[in-house]
């Protein structure tokens, strides 16, 4: 009989017999306490005594009810109890994060919080309401069910365009991939090398542009950089066959290419977001080995080059499942779509009780508006993907780790290596980030070879990096290594530490925000000043390159 050679056996699993019987005992000692404090708070017809450090279970509500609050923590101490059989599972490393990943999400959906028969808070809500919470929560259900999320913020209180992504400006340039965006200068004069961001194609670029004070975009048009910004299409069913080579040959390396004849400069400094960095990296491997260098700098913020740490995203990923999506999406004769809910839910899923039980029983249990969020409204705003490039991606990156072989991959005909990429090179990780784990930002340290600076932010994946300076809050932490020629900071092949854990040993904090720290490098590699630009584009009428439309563009105002 045959097998099926992309199909995985299932992984043995045998647990730790002193870790379960430790957890055993304190079940049942848990278990006594919870009865007797219950029993307890029958016979003195007291209040009862809630787990508030669970904001779940914090609202009077829960402490003014027995049975409400045994639930509550009967459904803790079980949680607690899963958590740690989970924990005592011998087996190799993927298996264990998967099982704990199973046991989080089981125990996330099994609260009691989450159902309106045992949500104390909520059923005392739709009594002080005389059931119009009921009502309006229902109403809430019916509005998601059409459009086909879950809302995580007042979405009518935003519009792209208006009172998002607002930084003036012009699309100059346009094909069936991307948009390309000129900002106009806040400044008499400008850095004679213009600037381009990447974007992640996974998501709208308005995330570098929200309002305007936490605008990046704005932010680095206001230190002077004359600014451009790739905005993706979001792909219908007529681009559902595009791969990933056409993503680097007619998006970023287009990109770059048009930048530099808009502006007559000879080079550019470029900056990739997320997997717009991967996508940067990727088309100046292209271009180095074609001999060109048109990026006289490149910025990587919470990018991944070296995809051996992938942190939670590891578990969905091994040989049956990549098979699996290129078999639904990539197939030649009839690519489909990754529809862009599909991935915003499976990022949602990796922190289920903040991204979407919250919101379950806040927009239907309890009736309520989500308060208006910029971001919450941005992360709403999902995008698609065409098959071919994404089942590539998953393959050559998440599974095979490809990318940084030096000649294993072709791309666009030329076999890339990263050791090409010698221009110096600003990398931002977040310290908390649950995407692209800051170890893994950090690996690009030991990849490119050219003049670096690492430097960490606080907080997660987005909030890390939209810190304006203005708002003063959270911290980033810095470094500088020596040469290897022993001398003092700032020098050419600085050596790096090889991991993160002893970067960050030998790493000063500072309070704020990095954006200051990267504005000052990024100075030093922008060169000498001058003029503003009066016009977008080629700056004439007649020139090749001329106002298509107003910033955004109606490329990023495509919904999935």
């Amino acid at each position: 009989m045959k097998t099926n050679p992309n199909k995985t056996s299932a992984p043995s699993v045998e647990f730790d017999t002193a870790k379960l019987i430790d957890l055993q005992k304190q079940y049942v000692n848990d278990a006594t306490k919870l009865w007797q404090d219950a029993w307890g708070n029958v016979i003195n017809s007291s209040s009862a005594s809630t787990p508030v450090s669970d904001r779940r279970f914090a609202a009077d509500a829960w402490k003014n009810n027995p049975m409400a609050a045994l639930t509550a923590s009967a459904f803790l101490m079980n949680a607690r109890a899963l958590q740690g059989m989970a924990e005592a599972v011998q087996a190799d490393d993927k298996t264990k994060a998967r099982i704990r990943y199973a046991v989080e999400q089981f125990n996330a959906a099994a609260s009691p919080s989450n159902y309106l028969m045992t949500n104390a808070e909520a059923l005392q809500k739709a009594i002080d309401t005389q059931g119009e919470s009921l009502n309006q929560g229902m109403k809430n259900l019916l509005t998601d069910v059409k459009q086909g999320h879950i809302s995580m913020t007042d979405e009518s209180q935003f519009e792209v365009g208006k009172n998002v992504a607002t930084t003036e400006g012009a699309v100059v340039f346009e094909n069936e991939l991307f948009q390309l965006i000129e900002y106009k200068p806040l400044t008499k004069q400008v850095y004679e090398r213009p600037f381009l961001f990447v974007p992640p194609c996974i998501n709208k670029f308005y995330i570098l542009d929200l309002q305007p004070d936490n605008s990046l975009i704005r932010y680095t048009v206001a230190q002077g950089h004359r600014t451009f910004v790739l905005s993706w299409r979001n792909p219908d069913a007529s681009l559902a066959g595009l791969t990933w080579d056409d993503y680097i040959e007619d998006a970023a390396i287009k990109a770059i290419t048009t930048v530099q004849a808009i502006t007559g400069a000879k080079q550019i400094n470029a900056l990739g977001f997320c997997v717009g960095g991967t996508i940067l990296a990727s088309a100046l491997a292209v271009l180095a080995a074609r001999g060109e260098k048109p990026v006289a700098s490149l910025t990587l913020l919470t990018s991944m080059l070296d995809f051996t740490d992938t942190g939670i995203l590891d578990i969905f990923i091994d040989e049956e499942s990549v098979h699996k999506r290129e078999i639904e999406l990539a197939d030649p004769k009839s690519p489909k779509l990754l529809k862009g809910q599909e991935l915003a839910t499976s990022f949602s899923f990796l922190r289920p009780n903040d991204l979407v039980w919250n919101y379950v029983v806040g927009n239907y249990l309890k009736g309520e508006t989500p308060p208006a969020f910029d971001l919450l409204y941005w992360n709403s705003d999902s995008t698609n993907l065409p098959g071919p490039m994404y089942s590539w991606y998953l393959r050559n990156t998440y599974l095979e780790n490809n990318l940084i072989k030096p000649g294993k991959t072709t791309v666009c005909g030329e076999k890339i290596d990263f050791n090409r990429l010698d221009m110096p090179t600003y990398i931002y990780g977040s310290q908390e980030d649950h995407i692209v784990p800051v170890g893994a930002a950090y690996a690009s340290t030991q990849i490119v070879p050219g003049n670096k600076r690492f430097v960490m932010g606080a907080s997660g994946h987005i909030a890390g990096v939209i810190n304006p300076p203005a708002k003063n809050k959270r911290a980033y932490w810095t470094y500088e290594p020596s040469s290897k020629a022993g001398k003092s900071k700032k020098v050419q092949n600085a050596v790096f530490p090889a991991t993160h854990a002893e970067w960050f040993e030998k790493s000063t904090q500072h309070p704020g925000s990095w954006w200051t720290d990267w504005s000052n490098w990024l100075a030093g590699q922008a060169g000498k000043k001058m003029v503003s630009p009066k016009a977008y584009g080629s700056g004439s009428s007649k020139g090749k390159y001329r106002v298509i439309e107003p910033a955004p563009g109606r490329y990023v105002k495509a919904k999935a």
